[in-house]
């Protein structure tokens, strides 16, 4: 059974991963180095389905591949998707997840709430998002990542 601590620290790695991007943005190749193998440790793209719908984007609002999630997070002269600026590369300073709940069962769990990036100013972003993982070889991937920025009316 994936225990919601599991979950956490699967969200500590994230968070911590999405920070450490961002730091390298000034070394290109180290970038994306990183970027890649965070993806590969983090996403299930290399074993199934990822259903990626990430916050900041407006006409390619899915990201099915690798490709196009690379994309997403440090976007490049090679991106897939046109639109992308390199969410990951803002950069952030910190991730801090508030989960509001869990479903958690034998190979697979889904967690739901806010997380807040925090700029180099000290300013925290706050985003809503719900994670799927399924566990593969002892480690919890992502295969289901939904953010959005909360409605503004």
């Amino acid at each position: 059974m994936i225990t919601q601590n599991a979950v956490e620290t699967a969200q500590e790695k994230w968070g911590s991963g999405v920070v450490k991007i961002g730091s390298l943005k000034d070394d290109r190749g180290a970038c994306e180095e990183y970027t890649s193998a965070f993806l590969d440790e983090r996403y299930n793209f290399g074993n199934g389905t990822v259903l990626f719908k990430p916050t900041k984007c407006a006409h390619q609002q899915f990201r099915a591949t690798k490709a196009e999630a690379l994309s997403y997070f440090i976007a490049g002269e090679d991106r897939a998707c046109s639109e992308d600026g390199g969410f990951a590369i803002q950069p952030w300073t910190k991730v801090r997840f508030e989960n509001t709940g869990f479903i958690l069962e034998e190979s697979r769990a889904i967690a739901m709430g806010n997380y807040f990036f925090t700029t180099t100013d000290g300013v925290e972003v706050k985003v809503e998002y719900t994670f799927g993982y399924i566990l593969v070889a002892g480690e919890l991937k992502i295969d289901v990542h939904h953010s959005s920025f909360p409605y503004n009316p």
